[in-house]
């Protein structure tokens, strides 16, 4: 398509020479008229500037000329030639090079004609000689602001009119298709085409948004208010911008895909352009001015030498400025100087999220909307990406026919939302299911509820009401039991229902003994659990959620404060998180009330034992001659099972034997009792 476009394009560009063309003949006309007036009579003598020709010069500034027809403009002819090239290149759905920057950025015919200037030396390099006799300047070659204003018109008032468009703030500079060079005044800038835009002009594959556009403008008309922000403050905050009693917004939140909504929202509702800082802070504070706009300042990309400076430039200007970013910034010569308000967002609920997954697939049913909403914490940014990924590997992986988007939603957003790496837990992808999990059927039941009882949170927080204020968070379970009783096993079964990736808190990383740095690590584990899919799961819980007891020593103080700590910690996390512990008793009474669901896990029985006998030896085991109801006698929990097994196998492929006997079995039972602290019975042994 690129090369069927490219002979229309060039087509179209020498069209536009011609307008050009004419505007440099009534230039140099005039131009010659007036050096005439300055030779006099002396005609065939180089000019050579004296008093005298100073005087003339003079007398001829702001002068108005004889008005004269707009040279820019195209003739009837050339028009009629365009609209034939914009119907041919109709046919090929796609619009002339001119045209689609006409439509992208507002520009008019003179812009374009400007443009076409510009490029007018990389189509023939005669027009250098040409600007440089326009300007008076032979050395002066390129096309400048001096040269465009005078193909522009004659009219000294028109010329000072149009100077603001060839600025660095007009639509020409500000959106990359033209750029100037270093002059020692504006007037003398030499304008050019940035490097790819006189390809663009000849009709080649290029990329538009790549090579042309105003990097620092945001689009804010009809954007959406995002969950998490309360649409009464956004409404109330916007209106007061509108009409000056705000000068200086802050947005706060954790999301930073949701803090550009609302600030989206906000130049909306109030009726301004947005331009994001990125750059020098002088030139986006100036630009913002120029161009009546809200000027967005991402708070945590600013680097610290900016700041006090910055701070100072809107303290100073009655430019509308919004703040945001996850961690307020409110510096006191800012909120000295000029009327300020906030809106803060809040970490998204169940209910929230939803709304979020509502919005994104809307193909999807309510249910499968709850379930993703419950399992992945994440933000807009991330809910976006997801769902773009789950079309696309619909389409891809349907081979022809898309496969339905509930097939694949959940691996894509598995994807999205899961961490590179994990410095205070480790990740326990599960591969056990409840039919490894032997348990008395009423506890078995009750374990598995905990999956539905996650996945019903969001239903009866949005519908029921259960979410509000005085509510905790998510779904809480605690685990107690002897060691070996499926505790852990448990909580990865429970994971792999929900799709999840077990976090499973690695205390050696989280526990220090320097004061505060625990702290610190807890909240690095739980902020890793809430950006990743996944269970929080604290083994040994009794070592973190022990009994706050009398401060006697410093020590007895800061240990209340990390108990402290973590009771608030966990009253707002709004996940799944376990607890597993041998000694429920040494549990903190604060902590125990604030689970959701309490179980004790019992050692098993005999029949337990041989179920679990029978999964202890894979299907491919040589283990046939062993009797599993005589094995089930011995007094050992699931993980004791499973260890014997494994030390049996060991014993038995140490021997070269042929199969796993009953002698391999006692051997490996006989070490297990012993690292148990127990004694073999006689009969077993």
């Amino acid at each position: 398509m690129a090369d069927a476009l490219a002979p229309l394009a060039a087509a179209d560009l020498r069209l536009r020479l011609r307008a050009v063309d004419r505007a440099l003949d009534a230039a140099v006309r005039r131009r010659a008229e007036r050096t005439a007036r300055l030779r006099g009579e002396e005609s065939n003598v180089r000019l050579a500037m004296t008093a005298e020709h100073a005087l003339r010069l003079i007398g001829e500034l702001g002068r108005a000329p004889a008005p004269a027809p707009p040279a820019l403009e195209p003739t009837g002819e050339e028009r009629t030639a365009r609209l034939a090239l914009r119907a041919r290149a109709a046919t090929l759905r796609q619009s002339l090079p001119m045209d689609r920057l006409a439509a992208a950025f507002g520009l008019g015919g003179l812009e374009l004609a400007w443009v076409t200037a510009c490029g007018a030396p990389e189509v023939d390099t005669a027009y250098e000689r040409v600007f440089g006799f326009v300007v008076d300047d032979m050395g002066r070659t390129r096309p400048s602001v001096e040269l465009m204003l005078e193909l522009a018109s004659p009219d000294p008032d028109v010329r000072l009119a149009l100077r603001p468009a060839l600025g660095r703030f007009g639509a020409l500079r500000r959106h990359r298709i033209v750029e100037a060079g270093d002059a020692p005044t504006e007037l003398r800038q030499e304008l050019r085409l940035p490097h790819g835009v006189l390809d663009l002009l000849l009709g080649a594959a290029v990329e538009f948004d790549a090579l042309v556009g105003d990097r620092d403008e945001i689009a804010a008309g009809g954007a959406a208010i995002p969950p998490g922000a309360d649409p009464h403050r956004v409404t109330s905050v916007a209106a007061a911008l509108a009409t000056g009693n705000v000068g200086v917004i802050g947005v706060w939140g954790a999301d930073g895909a949701a803090c550009e909504a609302t600030v989206r929202a906000v130049a909306g509702a109030a009726g301004l352009p947005l331009r994001r800082l990125r750059g020098g802070w002088q030139s986006a504070v100036q630009a913002a001015a120029v161009l009546g706009a809200l000027l967005w300042v991402d708070v945590d990309t600013l680097p610290d030498d900016d700041a006090h400076e910055l701070a100072d430039a809107i303290a100073a200007s009655r430019v509308p400025v919004c703040l945001a970013g996850a961690h307020p910034w409110r510096p006191a010569a800012i909120l000295a100087a000029r009327p300020y308000a906030e809106v803060e967002l809040r970490p998204l609920d169940p209910v929230q999220r939803h709304v979020l997954w509502a919005d994104a697939l809307p193909e999807l049913t309510d249910d499968v909307t709850t379930d993703l909403a419950a399992s992945f914490r994440i933000g807009m940014a991330e809910v976006r990406a997801a769902a773009s990924m789950a079309r696309t590997e619909a389409r891809v992986a349907g081979n022809g026919r898309p496969l339905p988007l509930e097939r694949v939603v959940h691996a894509s957003t598995s994807a999205v939302a899961r961490r590179r790496s994990y410095c205070f837990a480790a990740v326990i992808t599960p591969r056990r299911t409840a039919d490894d999990l032997v348990l008395p059927a009423e506890l078995l039941g009750q374990v598995l509820e905990i999956a539905s009882f996650f996945r019903a949170w969001p239903r009866i927080c949005r519908t029921w009401g259960f979410g509000g204020p005085a509510s905790h968070q998510g779904v809480r379970a605690l685990f107690s039991g002897e060691p070996g009783t499926g505790k852990t096993l448990a909580a990865e079964v429970i994971a792999g229902m929900l799709e999840l990736d077990l976090l499973k808190v690695d205390l050696a990383r989280v526990v220090s003994k320097w004061v505060g740095e625990t702290e610190k690590n807890l909240e690095a584990a739980f902020a890793e659990a809430e950006e990743s899919p996944s269970v929080l799961f604290f083994d040994e819980a009794d070592s973190l959620f022990g009994k706050r007891g009398e401060v006697r020593h410093g020590a007895d103080r800061y240990a209340n404060l990390e108990a402290a700590y973590l009771l608030q910690r966990l009253e707002a996390f709004d996940g799944l998180v376990v607890l597993a512990t041998n000694l429920r008793q040494s549990l903190d009474d604060a902590f125990t009330r604030r689970f959701d669901v309490i179980l004790q896990f019992p050692r098993p029985s005999l029949d337990e034992r041989r179920r679990m006998w029978s999964l202890a030896f894979p299907a491919g085991a040589p283990a046939a001659s062993l009797d599993l109801d005589e094995l089930a006698r011995l007094d050992l929990t699931g993980a004791g099972i499973a260890a014997t097994a494994r030390n049996a196998a060991l014993l038995a492929a140490e021997e070269d034997a042929a199969e796993i006997e009953t002698r391999h079995v006692a051997m490996a039972a006989a070490r297990q009792f012993r690292r148990e602290g127990r004694v073999l019975p006689a009969a077993a042994g």
